[in-house]
């Protein structure tokens, strides 16, 4: 079968052949459809992020998947049935075996130590004809999602990442009106949609683009408003805008958690999900601390999603408007093109928002 890998001490991926998989006792063989590109796959590529599966010389990339179950272990205790779509979570447990993260079914809360994640750090991912998985981590989706189903992943990290924020502030009656997301990739387009929905009345989003711009377009579209990091740093936007309740952070920019507290409003919470790159810099600690105490503010790890989060964004995708999937995959290409799929890394369309690699269709 063909798979899409990124081999050691090389700089772009490529595919090659691999045997298909048999499916170990407790595991279903899922036949691929779609496999999602982003900015964790381009990390991985680079070598700044992750590690390879031990022993190999390369790693089948791809985290965000949706395939269709094409055998079942006979004596598998699952709901699912051949032919169902699914998509497959991310963690795993280590070559140690499963701890306590996993039993309770919060292997996204384990230290790297603990976890192996598919496509990303020590399992092969899911960018190949067929992948093999446990029942236990296939989410199953609607036939009619099928191919917008490796935006579930991404979602789902983004609902953890608002539960936990909101979790951070359930010691008192907290109402958030306004949200500040930094980063228009799709990740923060599809959290921007997802605050519309829940409420939020005035949001914005932060980016480094020039219009025309179909990020932009897309912000625009959602009834949010377009802020230009350039022309308005994170810590003024309070003064060009207003302090806000919510910040999500996907940028990796490790200035802007530091930022991020000079723009949130008493009582407000800034979830971090960008890993940034090593940088060592002044900042005001004083200050910073007395930001935090004196005004009840909070800042949120957070770093992949469980079960839980994936069945939740299943939901969400169905409730997210057409038009919206539609401008943000700007292409899925066929493996024999599987290069226009990382822009980044081959000669590509700036214009690109989302990418998918398919293998077959449903």
């Amino acid at each position: 079968m063909d798979a899409i890998v990124i081999r050691r001490g090389e700089t772009a991926p490529e595919i090659v052949g691999k045997p298909r998989p048999d499916p170990g006792p407790g595991e279903a063989l899922v036949r691929t459809l779609r496999v999602g590109v982003d900015g964790t796959d381009y990390e991985v590529i680079r070598g700044s992020h992750g590690g390879y599966p031990a022993g190999e010389d390369h790693l089948v990339l791809g985290h965000e998947a949706v395939g269709v179950v094409a055998e079942l272990p006979a004596d598998a205790e699952t709901d699912l049935e051949v032919g169902d779509v699914v998509v497959p979570t991310v963690r795993r447990p280590p070559a140690a075996g499963a701890n306590g993260y996993f039993e309770r079914g919060e292997a996204d809360m384990a230290p790297p130590e603990r976890t192996v994640e598919r496509g990303i750090d020590g399992a092969h991912g899911f960018m190949a004809e067929y992948f093999t998985s446990p029942v236990e981590y296939l989410v199953s989706i609607p036939d009619d999602l099928a191919e917008w189903g490796f935006l579930v992943e991404p979602i789902s990290i983004s609902g953890k990442a608002i539960e936990h924020a909101a979790a951070s502030r359930s010691a008192f009656e907290w109402t958030p009106e306004s949200a500040l997301v930094l980063g228009n990739g799709c990740l923060g387009l599809l959290t921007l949609a997802m605050l519309g929905r829940r409420g939020y009345d005035r949001t914005y989003c932060l980016g480094r683009r020039d219009r025309p711009d179909p990020t932009i377009d897309v912000i625009e579209h959602l009834g949010a408003t377009y802020v230009d990091s350039r022309a308005t740093p994170v810590d003024e936007i309070p003064e060009v805008y207003e302090s806000v309740d919510f910040i999500y952070e996907a940028t990796g920019y490790a200035r802007h958690p530091f930022e991020a507290v000079e723009a949130l409003a008493p009582n407000g919470v800034a979830a971090l999900l960008g890993l940034p790159d090593s940088w060592a810099f002044e900042v005001d600690g004083g200050r910073l601390h007395e930001e935090l105490v004196m005004h009840n503010k909070a800042l949120v790890g957070s770093v992949n999603s469980n079960r839980r989060h994936f069945a939740a964004a299943v939901e969400t995708l169905a409730d997210l408007p057409s038009w919206l999937r539609e401008d943000l995959v700007t292409g899925v290409y066929g493996r024999e093109d599987y290069r226009r799929a990382f822009p980044d890394t081959f000669d590509g369309d700036e214009r690109t928002i989302k990418t998918a690699v398919e293998f077959s269709t449903i």
